[in-house]
């Protein structure tokens, strides 16, 4: 080879021979695509907008603990939705029923929830939850108090929604990664279709970057990514981006 040019910010991550080392050998250079990736993750980390609003999902927090730590202290506020709010619910005394959820984590959380208050972030968590018997049962909107114990939390409810919508409208820069919730079954996907078309029909008001496979997955879904100033093709690179981490990839470009 006479030239190297690395594209696929999504493998930067990894410490692999085609990634960090080929570097070494020959005049080696980044693409349109990592470039289009890294300056997007850089306005939303370093060069920010604020009022500055993360929406994070997923199933536990014990894997998004770092991401989450490294934004406290550049965002305004981090919105915590999916799986991993059932922990926070949990912690805070209201009934999840047979919901997905972590078990020791609850020094984690009070650790989130202290560097937020050290930092002036808000963390914001559901109010309301759409619950099912099973994963591809019929949705129903409850208030804690009246989940049963068979029931799962499977999507946000309206009261979430609205205040969900309220912090978009007062923030400048929106990172999301991670739906509302178990969106691969219709009835529980409102939560994240509803946030990705408020988003989207924001336009030139807001910066707004997704990321994430299940996330950019909504977004094709409903033909938005042209609506969002970013849509990340990375999920691991992109969280370990974020979590302030030297990339392997881009360290050996640099």
């Amino acid at each position: 080879g006479e030239i190297y040019v690395n594209d696929a910010f999504s493998c930067s991550h990894r410490n692999h021979a085609s990634v960090s080392k080929i570097t070494k050998y020959i005049s080696s250079y980044s693409g349109i695509q990592i470039n289009e990736e890294v300056n997007a993750l850089n306005k939303i980390t370093s060069e920010i907008k604020k009022p500055v609003t993360c929406i994070i999902g997923g199933s536990k927090i014990s894997s998004k603990i770092n991401v989450i730590k490294n934004l406290i202290p550049r965002f305004n506020n981090i919105v915590i939705v999916g799986a991993m709010a059932n922990n926070i619910i949990k912690f805070k005394g209201l009934k999840i029923g047979n919901s997905l959820f972590e078990k020791n984590i609850d020094n984690t959380i009070q650790e989130i929830f202290t560097f937020a208050d050290y930092n002036n972030c808000k963390i914001f968590f559901p109010l309301d939850v759409k619950v099912g018997k099973e994963f591809n049962g019929e949705s129903i909107e409850k208030d804690f108090k009246d989940i049963e114990e068979d029931d799962m939390i499977l999507d946000v409810g309206s009261k979430t929604l609205a205040e969900i919508t309220g912090i978009i409208d007062n923030s400048s820069t929106i990172l999301w990664n991670g739906p509302l919730g178990y969106f691969e079954n219709k009835n529980f996907s409102l939560g994240s279709v509803e946030i990705a078309n408020y988003i989207a029909n924001k336009g030139n008001k807001i910066f707004s970057v997704v990321g994430g496979g299940d996330t950019v997955a909504v977004i094709n879904s409903l033909r938005l990514k042209d609506k969002f100033n970013f849509v990340s093709t990375a999920g691991g690179a992109f969280l370990e981006y974020l979590e302030g981490k030297e990339l392997p990839g881009i360290k050996a470009l640099n």
